[in-house]
């Protein structure tokens, strides 16, 4: 089965304010008929790359089989993580960058472990630029981030802000 997965972040001050992310799936069934479905939440504290992170963790989580994935978001984070190789240098240096330990680090391994039995390839697109799918995602994200039901990000240190 072929999934398109369209993934999006915000947050309101980063690192202080709310944030958001929004993940909206489409596929064919097999009598050729299109399926959307969306995600989202909203955080009390949080960043845009760990909102951007967990859009496609939702995504890659609410399929049931496995997949053939094309992920597209406007976060060149997510993106080039994968496609410039900066995954398998994290995990050949045990999760460290050339500038240090690399953040996130709890959202990439769920992101690895989410991708398992998936066949993804990453896409960056261009944000804002009128894409009928990422400006949902956004609109999704940001409409999360500012809602009342915001949840906790458990894995954001925050003690050094």
């Amino acid at each position: 089965m072929h999934v398109d997965l369209y993934t999006d972040g915000a947050a309101r001050g980063n690192p202080d304010g709310p944030g958001g992310y929004g993940a909206v799936l489409t596929y064919l069934d097999t009598k050729g008929v299109l399926h959307t479905r969306e995600y989202s939440a909203g955080y009390v504290r949080t960043t845009n790359n760990r909102m951007e992170l967990m859009a496609a963790i939702v995504g890659l989580e609410a399929l049931t089989k496995p997949c053939q994935v094309d992920l597209y978001s406007d976060s060149k984070y997510l993106t080039d993580a994968f496609n410039k190789g900066w995954m398998n240098s994290w995990l050949k240096k045990n999760w460290k960058g050339s500038s240090g330990p690399v953040k996130n680090v709890d959202l990439w391994k769920r992101l690895l472990e989410a991708m398992k039995g998936h066949k993804v390839t990453f896409i960056w697109v261009k944000g804002h630029a009128g894409h009928a799918y990422n400006e949902r995602c956004d609109k999704l994200a940001t409409t999360a981030a500012d809602g009342k039901d915001l949840l906790r990000d458990e894995g954001l240190d925050l003690s050094a802000v």
